[in-house]
């Protein structure tokens, strides 16, 4: 691979990342100020909701949400205490260690209420700035 590949291959990531980043905080934004969530706490609730039994262990959720055991854990402490009983923990039957945490109807509601706005706010990031045309000749590049 020549030098000038390496640094377009960069170039491309850092375009990228930028991208990510720029709508990322745009989502947290819109849900702090709409629903005074997180973007890691709606993905907690996501996460949750998304599952048969609307239930998660701890250690499954921080795999899927990126943080730490430590991190998960006062993150979920937080949602239980500040939503209103959006989440509810339990102490897992088979193995006393575990602990599962479960969505409460008021946290499915107030997920579905942040999904709508959730949606409104990527689809419009995605549009502006001619970010469609700026991805796809990124991807020419390759």
């Amino acid at each position: 691979m020549n030098e000038h590949n390496k640094n377009e291959l960069l170039d491309i990531w850092l375009t990228l990342t930028h991208f990510q980043s720029k709508i990322n905080d745009e989502l947290e934004q819109a849900l702090q100020e709409q629903f005074d969530l997180s973007l890691k706490e709606f993905y907690v609730l996501n996460f949750i909701s998304q599952t048969e039994e609307k239930k998660l262990r701890l250690q499954q959720l921080q795999d899927m949400v990126g943080l730490s055991q430590s991190a998960i854990s006062r993150l979920v402490g937080r949602m239980e205490a500040k939503n209103c009983g959006a989440l509810q923990r339990h102490i897992c039957e088979d193995d006393r260690r575990g602990v599962y945490t479960c969505i409460t109807e008021l946290g499915e509601k107030k997920l579905q209420k942040a999904l709508v706005t959730f949606n409104e706010v990527l689809q419009s990031a995605l549009l502006k700035d001619g970010l469609k045309s700026e991805l796809q000749a990124l991807i020419q590049k390759l």
